[in-house]
């Protein structure tokens, strides 16, 4: 096919829809002794080529598309989409449906190429819009225009109810859910409708409107697909909508999009007319320009097409994106958008073993040609690329093709009719991608054959859905009955909305709305909700716009916080879920972000929600964590002392608790008179930790714990069970952390809240026997059950040699001991304890003559600590052995239990100390090598 020089004549025939333009084109085509036509869909290309097959035979005709292929070896007419024409084959006539499309924003560039280098031998014709005709006199010098009028006239009919559209009615939508929906409701309405959309296959597409065309049933229910030539005996087109999703944004129809659709109405000579659905609470209407324009088929002039390179250069792969990306070196042509094939090269390019395989210009060509493969199943790029991926590795590996068995079992797992139409309709997609394969001749080792295995699949599969979407969407029996009943049909089906929520159509229970989302009734029949599920959706719009302005005038205690296991943190509202929260500024502050099944509602009320639920929200942080919203204030004043400062920011940061070591530099800064502003707040410092009892409220540890997840980005995986001092430790990972966010403290198999922690270190210290103290006055102090404790008794000192000192010790005995005692070493025989002095140098020397083991028994008496208070929070042994080592506490050996006066087989502890940084905790866990954890402590105790 030759390129810009061809000196053959160039027609450019444009006019709106309903102008016989294709007809046309199929005329001059088959006057000629060989041509090709570009279509911008299969199902049209599918068409027309049924059409030259009547006229020439069925060996004369080809049909190209990305996902089917007839091709006969004596073939002279070629019909195809506009990506599967063969651009280098030389034809007589050459033509290109729908020029307009050069506008597109995908597939733009695809016609914009055909239109600059498609030329046939004899004659070039390009169909297409009124509004392209100042573009191509300036792109194409020399281009011959012809105008044709439109057939019939096209007028605006204004809304209309579904139950009052005329028979042989078209209802455009957009979406698939609002195409079943609607055809659903016709259905229930008019006895059913016919289902027309792009994704489906040409023999569904033809079975439906065969049904449609032979009157089987009245109304079409379809996609903007109709709008391309799709020619069927429609009368009039009702728009569902007026606004689609454009692959970007959701968007009002341009008016040239308005009128492509809009002129499928009125075929050859007879009149059409095209409105709007009026739906229940719902406004849609045409504006008064786009009327007119669409009428008078008056459009504003193309200002520009956009295009990509049309041949790239395929020597390496970083040429290839540069010539892809390259901009046009016309005025008139604007560089494409990224297209869906280009963003899936950029990701492969990114992969380190692609850029390997991708060396030579035969491997790059190859990448190119598989980035194409359309994605049907609209999986998105990152699951899209991975298949592309995939396919590519295989290409470029052993013999250069897919495997046979790899392909064969993908397309095992989509030999299945089972399932309802949304199942299928995938199904189907899923086929049409290993149909588009299948025809690649170099891609497998027998590719007729599995070109016949996906045809003969795809047409089973369609077969099925057009059996499911006639079972689902036609009643046929009901369409004969209601044509003289149906003008009044929705009228008969009023929706009410009972006090609990129940939603009644024509008085029968269908579903619940449960806050702002629908269900249908699970009691109910499966058929007759289908149909029945679209008129309720129709009708909640003033449902929910009242339950809005009820939900932001209701009073506090209406909404709760969501905290379950494993799921996001959220506000409810009267028990129905409506937002959930998002990490803020800091967890004092967390974003509200409104559940999606509010999006129903209009922009205002959403906003006027939004507010009220972050007023209530800051009501309960500052009724809840008042005083850690307080200390968040103080922490940024300036005024606030910069010590002060820290120690507060710290505490918000953890959430109001956190470990003495971690603040160790903090403290050391913090005076008295501070330290004493700090407890104003609410602080304690604990022996373990700084917390503030005020949030160890459990209403308090929810909010902390709630507020904490969110801040970090986490799902809650802990909820205390009990409400107790003593927890379990969590096994997760992730729960015993956040149980330690919240003010649990770890000791091994529990775990225990910080201030229950810091009343039994200080039960604990209280109970401590000083260094020179009789051993049986402090038993008597500390073991409440021993037989003399009450009863007062004379207290003797005891020298470093001595062994256990009898209660009643006579003055011989006495003696005794100190004759054994070194002469510089002096006993005390009262009671008394001399009150503490400023140690002197000759003190320090008769002290370092002590023997160690003698000193550390006289300085280091053990003692049992009363444990009624740890049986009471329900700690453990062990647990709470752990907490003793923490408080720098450590197990009597056995000469120190030999010497005590304890009787009863009770743990006896000794005082050692809490050793402060990381040097020192390092040399005090040195010197108690035999016991390296609590199991070893509980075991020593029992020696």
């Amino acid at each position: 096919m030759s390129r810009l020089s061809s000196l053959s004549s160039v027609i450019a025939v444009l006019g709106p829809t309903n102008t016989g333009k294709t007809h046309l084109a199929v005329q001059r085509m088959c006057s000629y002794t060989s041509g090709v036509i570009g279509f911008p869909l299969r199902l049209l290309a599918r068409e027309v080529y049924d059409r030259v097959v009547e006229i020439k035979g069925a060996d004369r005709v080809a049909l190209i598309t990305g996902e089917e292929k007839i091709l006969p070896e004596k073939a002279q007419y070629f019909l195809c989409t506009a990506e599967s024409m063969p651009m280098n084959r030389d034809f007589a006539f050459a033509a290109l449906d729908e020029v307009q499309l050069g506008c597109d924003r995908e597939r733009g560039h695809v016609f914009t190429d055909r239109l600059l280098n498609l030329r046939g031998r004899e004659e070039t014709m390009f169909l297409g819009s009124d509004a392209l005709r100042p573009l191509l006199r300036r792109l194409i010098p020399g281009i011959e225009i012809v105008s044709r009028p439109r057939f019939s006239t096209l007028s605006y009919s204004g809304p209309t109810k579904l139950s009052r559209l005329p028979p042989r009615s078209a209802v455009v939508a957009f979406s698939a859910e609002e195409v079943y929906a609607t055809a659903e409701m016709l259905r229930r309405l008019r006895g059913g409708a016919a289902v027309v959309m792009g994704a489906l296959s040409p023999r569904t597409r033809n079975a439906q409107v065969e049904m449609f065309q032979a009157g089987e049933v009245n109304y079409l229910v379809a996609t903007d697909a109709i709008g391309m030539g799709l020619n069927m005996d429609v009368t009039h087109v009702a728009f569902a909508s007026l606004s689609k999703f454009d692959g970007r944004q959701v968007r009002r129809l341009t008016i040239p999009e308005m009128a492509q659709i809009a002129g499928r109405a009125g075929r050859y000579q007879r009149d059409g007319s095209f409105g709007v659905l009026q739906w229940p609470g719902e406004t849609l209407e045409f504006r008064e320009e786009e009327v007119s324009a669409i009428e008078e088929h008056h459009f504003s002039p193309a200002e520009y097409l956009y295009w990509r390179e049309g041949q790239p250069d395929v020597s390496r792969l970083d040429a290839l994106i540069a010539s892809l990306e390259r901009k046009p070196g016309l005025p008139l042509l604007r560089a494409a958008p990224e297209s869906y094939d280009l963003a899936v090269l950029h990701k492969l390019a990114e992969d380190p073993v692609i850029k390997d395989r991708a060396r030579s210009s035969l491997a790059v060509k190859r990448l190119w040609a598989v980035c194409g493969l359309p994605d049907f199943r609209k999986t998105g790029i990152e699951a899209h690329s991975r298949l592309v991926r995939r396919i590519f590795g295989y290409l470029t590996e052993g013999n250069g093709y897919l495997p046979v068995s790899w392909f064969a079992d993908e397309i095992v797992k989509l030999d299945n009719v089972q399932g309802d139409v949304p199942t299928l309709s995938e199904r189907l997609a899923g086929i049409r991608i290993w149909a588009y394969i299948a025809h690649r001749s170099d891609w497998l080792e027998n590719p007729a054959k599995w070109a016949e295995r996906t045809r003969a699949l795809e047409e089973k599969l369609s077969d099925a859905l057009h059996e499911r979407l006639t079972q689902r969407f036609v009643d046929r029996r009901t369409s004969i009955l209601m044509q003289d009943m149906g003008k009044a049909a929705l009228d008969m089906l009023p929706t009410e909305f009972s006090e609990d929520g129940v939603v009644l159509v024509g008085g029968e229970s269908i579903g619940r709305l449960d806050g702002f989302s629908f269900h249908v009734d699970p009691a109910a029949r499966h058929g007759d909700m289908k149909r029945l599920h679209a008129a309720a959706e129709r009708r909640l719009g003033g449902e929910l716009t009242r339950r809005a302005k009820a939900l932001q005038e209701d009073e506090d205690k209406a909404f709760s916080l969501l905290t379950a296991k494993g799921k996001k943190i959220g506000i409810s509202w009267r028990g129905y879920p409506i937002a959930d929260l998002e990490r803020g500024k800091s967890f004092l502050t967390p974003r509200i972000k409104l559940s999606r099944k509010l999006d129903r509602l209009s922009p205002i009320d959403q906003k006027q929600i939004e507010e009220r639920l972050a007023t209530w929200l800051k009501g309960n942080i500052q009724q809840t964590l008042g005083s850690l919203v307080k200390l968040a204030e103080l922490s940024e004043l300036s005024t606030t002392p910069p010590s002060l400062r820290a120690l507060l920011a710290s505490l918000v940061e953890k959430g109001g608790c956190l470990p003495r070591v971690e603040i160790d530099d903090i403290l050391k800064m913090l005076n008295r008179p501070l330290k004493k502003q700090a407890a104003v707040l609410g602080i304690r410092f604990g022996r373990l930790d700084i917390f503030m009892p005020a949030l160890l409220k459990p209403k308090a540890i929810d909010w902390r714990l709630a507020l904490l997840a969110v801040f970090h980005n986490r799902l809650l995986s802990f909820i205390p069970k009990n409400r107790g001092s003593a927890i379990e430790t969590p096994l997760e990972s992730d729960a015993a952390e956040m149980a330690g966010w919240v003010g649990f403290r770890s000791l091994g198999s529990q775990m225990l809240r910080v201030d229950s922690a810091e009343k039994l270190a200080t039960m604990v210290h209280d109970r401590r026997p000083s260094q020179k103290t009789d051993k049986n006055a402090v038993h008597n102090k500390i073991d409440p059950s021993h037989p003399s404790s009450g009863q007062k008794t004379e207290k003797k000192a005891t020298s470093p040699l001595s062994k256990r000192v009898k209660k009643k010790a006579d003055d011989s005995a006495m003696e005794a001991v100190k004759k054994d005692t070194p002469r510089k070493v002096k006993v005390a025989e009262s009671l008394p304890i001399p009150a503490k002095k400023q140690p002197k140098k000759g003190d320090q020397k008769k002290k370092e003559k002590i023997p160690q083991s003698q000193g550390n028994t006289l300085r280091q008496p053990s003692f049992a600590p009363d444990q009624r208070m740890m049986q009471a929070m329900g700690l453990k042994a062990d647990a709470f052995a752990k907490l003793m080592l923490k408080l720098g506490f450590y197990p009597a050996d056995k000469k120190q239990k030999k010497d005590s006066s304890i009787k009863e087989d009770k743990p006896q502890w000794v005082w050692r100390g809490v050793k402060r940084g990381s040097q020192r905790r390092r040399a005090s866990f040195k010197k108690q090598p035999d016991i390296p954890n609590a199991f070893s402590v509980l075991a020593h105790l029992k020696k």
